[in-house]
This record gives C-alpha cells, structure tokens and sequence, in this order.
C-alpha cells in the first residue's frame, strides 16, 4: 500500500470520472457517455489487477485474509462483474448502480487502511482526500453557476421575445432551446461531482482527527443543495418539465447555493 499510493489515486479519479459518464447515460441514454466511461472502468480494473497481482505474485499475499483487504478484493469483483455484464447483457442501468456501491466500497477500503495502516503517509493521503473534496465541490458550484447563467439568460430571451421587442440584444442571447439544454446539461455534470465531493468530505471527516458534525450548518446545507438539484433533474426528466418553469426553479436553487456557501460557510464549525 506505501508503495502504491499513486495507483490507489489515480483509481479512484478514473473511478469517479467512469461514474460521472455513467451517470450521464442514466440521464440522457448517451451512448458515447457509456462507451468513455466503459473504457474508463477498464482502465480501473487494470490498474485493481495489476495492484492484485503484485500482492500475490510479489508479496505472496492474497488479499483476503482482513476485513480491509477483503473490501479492496470485493470491489474488484464488482468492476469485474458490472464489465462482464456491461459486454454481454447490455444492462446499463445495473451496471451504473453497481459501479456506485463499488465505488463506495473502494473508497472506504482506502480511508480504511489509512486510518489504520499507513501513519504519516496515511495522514497525508487523508489530506489530499479534502483537497479533492473542495476542489470538486468547487467545480460543481462553477457548473451550477453556468447553468444559473444560461436560465438567466433563457428568462431574458424569452421576456423579450413576449414584449416583441426585436432588437440586437435578441439574436445576441442565444436561442431558446439551446439556452434551455445547456443548462440541462450543467446541472448534469455538477450533481455528480457534487456528490462525490460530499461522499469524500463525509469520509475524510470520520478518518481525520478533526471533529465531524453531520449537523454543521454547511454539511447540512451542502446535502440539501444536492437534494434541491436533483429535484431539478427529476422534474426535468421525469416530469418533463421545461423552458421558463424549469429556468425558474433553477435560478432559485442557485440563490440557495450562494445562501449554502456564504451563510452556512460562516456558521460552520469546520467548514470555511
């Protein structure tokens, strides 16, 4: 595990990244979303073989025989699994859900061994694990807020457009369905970031020494944040909504995303 920390890394970035195209696909039935984040599970699964195989072949060690050990193993069944099925049966929608447990599972094997194995470097790889979480809670606020933007936008145009007004700021705002779909499309990508950054802080907050409140006002505050835009994309989806209605609710949980960063930010006891 010392001498591998970079593979655990850098799978549990492809892991995510594989996540985000899956969870794409769920959303929007986006077969060149499948067919990256397929590739992309591969190359983790590679790189869980080749951290397999150096502990038997090397090390002389099947990883099985503690209860952290047995977590690395079982999600490298999963990923084996959730590819197999993936190539034979088609079944997107179970290979999606497998891949979040595994991912949960892997990652609870790393902070695991961390916590118990690996002292100093343990301590710095937890670092790095807040690190990720804040930059990609980060970059999720950066997609919701291009998605505020393009609502904004659509509520303009589409103001104008009822006043009759036919000036230049009309053909300069965009059209009305291509405004409507990029901010679809931001919100996509952001929730799932947005949910891996919290899965992260959670985490990183029960293996650091720092002391974790699941009712800090920011932790709270960044669940609903999450919840708020998942209603947005099952009112998008599933309801079908769309245009000013929908541009509507999205500018409103934006409002409550700024609310979450700087109100709840302030009152939190370990948050910034």
């Amino acid at each position: 595990m010392l001498d591998f920390k970079w593979v655990y890394e850098l799978i549990l970035l492809l892991y995510g990244l594989s996540l985000i195209g899956y969870f794409i696909d769920f959303v929007q039935n986006n077969r060149r979303a499948n067919r990256v984040a397929f590739w992309l599970l591969s190359m983790v699964w590679g790189l869980q073989t080749f951290f397999l195989l150096t502990q038997v072949l090397i090390k002389e060690n099947f990883p099985i025989m503690t209860v952290y050990d047995g977590l690395y193993f079982y999600a490298w069944i999963l990923v084996t699994f959730s590819l197999l099925i993936n190539r034979l049966f088609r079944v997107d929608f179970l290979v999606f859900f497998t891949n979040v447990v595994g991912f949960l599972v892997m990652l609870i094997h790393l902070t695991t061994r961390a916590q118990n194995d690996l002292k100093n470097q343990g301590v710095q790889l937890v670092n790095e694990m807040l690190v990720v979480h804040i930059s990609l809670a980060i970059v999720s606020y950066g997609f919701f807020t291009l998605s505020f933007i393009f609502s904004i936008m659509y509520l303009l145009q589409y103001r104008l457009l009822k006043q009759k007004k036919w000036n230049t700021k009309l053909f300069r705002l965009g059209d009305l369905t291509k405004l409507d779909h990029f901010s679809y499309i931001a919100v996509i990508l952001g929730v799932p970031l947005l949910l891996i950054a919290i899965i992260l802080g959670v985490t990183w907050g029960y293996v650091s020494s720092d002391v974790f409140y699941w009712y800090d006002s920011k932790t709270l505050g960044s669940l609903l944040v999450l919840l708020v835009y998942v209603v947005y994309l099952i009112l998008r989806i599933v309801k079908g909504y769309q245009g000013r209605i929908i541009s509507l609710f999205n500018s409103a949980a934006f409002l409550f995303l700024l609310i979450n960063f700087f109100l709840f930010g302030s009152l939190s006891n370990f948050h910034f």
